[in-house]
């Protein structure tokens, strides 16, 4: 990985992550969630469907191996395990410190949050590394690539190492979605635990 050799090169990366970001509302799209230890092994594969509606809403819906939902509703995050019958919830703002979430769900621009640099991966794509302003954070980096204007790729680095990529299908800018998308109703039964 290089960085683009010329100043002009990196301002263009960086200005199509921002206008990307300036006009989002929405999105919805089918992904694929690969992570990586740090010896390079993958640990686990995951899929489902994604939905942000802006700001600071979120939601993620996971298929496999293990039906998941991670709902965030503009204050809190609820995550719930269906096999366990279990949800642990928390404060939305210490959670989403140098996450693609907050990238994506907030309004503020991008730099309040991170230190930006175009990359140069000879893909086709366009890349951006972002690193977390905020310190203690779990994220240490993220990487976004485009491919003409449109988002296909995140990747995050943990401080432990290991490394997330998230792969995006039949996404959908700017949707009509339905607030009613991002309140999580507690499932009759279920362990209701407060990590904050």
């Amino acid at each position: 990985m290089t960085l683009l050799s010329t100043p002009q090169a990196r301002a263009d990366g960086i200005a199509e992550l921002k206008d990307y970001l300036s006009g989002l509302n929405s999105l919805s799209a089918d992904f694929r969630q690969i992570t990586l230890g740090a010896d390079g092994e993958q640990m686990i594969e995951s899929s489902g469907t994604f939905y942000l509606l802006r700001p600071n809403r979120f939601r993620w819906d996971y298929d496999t191996p293990n039906e998941q939902q991670i709902v965030a509703d503009g204050s809190r995050i609820y995550v719930h395990d269906q096999d366990l019958n279990q949800v642990t919830h928390s404060s939305q703002k210490k959670i989403l410190d140098g996450t693609p979430a907050q990238l994506l769900a907030s309004e503020k621009p991008v730099e309040d949050y991170f230190e930006l640099r175009t990359l140069d991966e000879g893909d086709g794509r366009t890349w951006i590394e972002l690193t977390p302003k905020a310190e203690d954070t779990e994220v240490v980096k993220l990487r976004i690539a485009f491919i003409d204007g449109q988002l296909d790729t995140l990747l995050m680095e943990d401080r432990f190492g290991q490394l997330t990529r998230f792969i995006f299908d039949d996404l959908e800018r700017n949707p009509q979605l339905d607030y009613a998308l991002f309140r999580f109703e507690r499932p009759p039964g279920s362990d209701f635990l407060q990590a904050d």
